[in-house]
């Protein structure tokens, strides 16, 4: 992972008030910390092969330190029995959004206006913790603010119950793009920091790459095209010059940064692809060709089915709480991604599993990408291996592995025959400490 600074003393603040509320919640629940033997009835190790049977993963402080045929039980070490279980690597989801509420549960365009930083940190925070729960033991947030680093940080520091999170900040977006916070508002409603990812020009969208590394960045997101939940943009269209995305891509690969491009039009996804984008986030309208450039040029496809299929809801159920114009949007769009997909899955596009939530079930989204073409391994290996080979955390994350961090989540069963038990994890540890067994959550005793 990158290098993390030291959180700053107001960040720290705030996010103990956060640790204390979490803390709190799970107060009652037993506590398992320390080194462990996990007995694995089958292990799948997160790139692709058949499982192995009968395995025994030595676990010692955050780490994993070997992993052995048989079961064994080394003196000193506590047994964590998953003999009838199937285990796997942590999940990785490369597309949330930490604070983010579900798309029709409040209006959207209210709650930009009005919650704060420190609002979204405190909704972040019980998002992750569940998140957590839900197996994820590793986030790509792909759009907020100093809150998102902040709580980035503080889940490192073992302050937070979370993820380990990879963060972008505000997605650089052309002035009126689907990144414009400004769209639709009243001008005398602005907040200075909406302006902080506006990018017209290739010398803009340099100096906003550097400035968004100097305050902590993991990646940065463009927007070229677009989008479906927003107002007054476009999403068959090219809004940002191909002169912008290249520098912004070269600048961010000079600094060790990978991009990642929210686009829907055909014409920016290529456009993106050549510029040497890392991945295109949703993807939707793109034509066969394109995607074929994609596999070709080894560029990630993240789907993020799940946002469509709740959007959908929302659209149809609430449409004065999504901002205005963007119900009509993605009623008129919400064949193109599932169908879309279905082709990319056949030419063999990389996938990495991708949600775009922050707030709900980040693995609904297995469900929709076994539905749609991928098989049930592929769309683990998608969520574990693959996740972390984008994310260029491989060595650390996305296998079960000597010397990879003790990341590691069970169901009981087959998901290759079943990948509906991927909807429900049995077991999830993260670095070592247990945060589900038997079903049920647990608090590490660092907490």
């Amino acid at each position: 992972m990158p290098h993390l600074p030291r959180p700053s003393h107001t960040r720290r603040s705030w996010l103990h008030a956060a640790l204390c509320a979490t803390t709190f919640a799970l107060s009652n629940a037993p506590a398992l910390a320390g080194d462990y033997a996990i007995h694995a009835g089958a292990l799948l190790d997160g790139h692709g092969g058949l499982p192995r049977h009968t395995v025994t993963i030595i676990v010692h402080d955050d780490r994993i330190k070997s992993v052995t045929p048989g079961f064994s039980a080394p003196k000193g070490l506590r047994v964590i029995d998953l003999s009838d279980e199937t285990v796997m690597p942590g999940f990785i989801d490369c597309h949330i959004h930490v604070s983010e509420k579900l798309p029709g549960r409040a209006n959207a365009t209210e709650d930009e206006v009005t919650h704060t930083p420190l609002d979204r940190g405190f909704e972040g925070a019980h998002y992750m913790q569940a998140m957590l729960q839900q197996g994820f033991t590793g986030g790509r947030d792909l759009g907020g603010g100093p809150e998102t680093v902040a709580l980035r940080d503080a889940i490192n520091a073992g302050w937070v119950p979370g993820p380990r999170l990879l963060v972008a900040l505000e997605p650089l977006s052309p002035t009126g793009g689907h990144g414009d916070e400004r769209n639709s508002l009243d001008p005398q409603i602005n907040d200075p920091a909406w302006a902080l990812g506006i990018v017209d020009s290739p010398d803009e969208g340099r100096f906003r790459v550097r400035e968004h590394k100097r305050r902590g960045a993991d990646v940065i997101k463009i927007m070229p095209s677009g989008g479906i939940g927003s107002s007054g943009d476009d999403p068959n269209l090219q809004l940002m010059t191909n002169e912008e995305m290249a520098s912004i891509i070269e600048t961010a690969h000079s600094l060790g940064l990978k991009v990642a491009a929210h686009i829907y039009a055909d014409k920016a996804i290529r456009a993106a692809v050549e510029a040497g984008v890392d991945s295109v986030e949703h993807g939707s309208f793109a034509a066969p060709d394109t995607l074929q450039l994609m596999k070709n040029k080894g560029v990630w496809l993240s789907p993020t089915l799940s946002v469509y299929e709740i959007f959908y809801n929302a659209a149809l159920h609430h449409p004065e709480l999504l901002p205005p114009g963007s119900a009509e949007k993605e009623l008129a769009n919400d064949a193109k991604p599932k169908k879309n997909f279905a082709i990319a899955a056949k030419i063999g596009v990389k996938v990495a599993y991708s949600t775009d939530l922050g707030e709900g079930d980040h693995a609904m989204e297995f469900g929709l990408l076994v539905t749609n073409g991928l098989t049930p391994s592929q769309a683990i290996v998608s969520a574990t291996g693959g996740a972390a080979e984008l994310l260029g955390v491989s060595d650390k994350m996305g296998s079960v592995a000597e010397g990879r961090y003790a990341d590691i989540v069970a169901v009981k069963g087959d998901p290759l025959r079943e990948p509906q038990l991927l909807d429900h994890v049995d077991f999830a540890m993260k670095g070592g400490d247990v945060y589900r067994n038997d079903g049920r959550p647990t608090l590490p005793e660092a907490y």
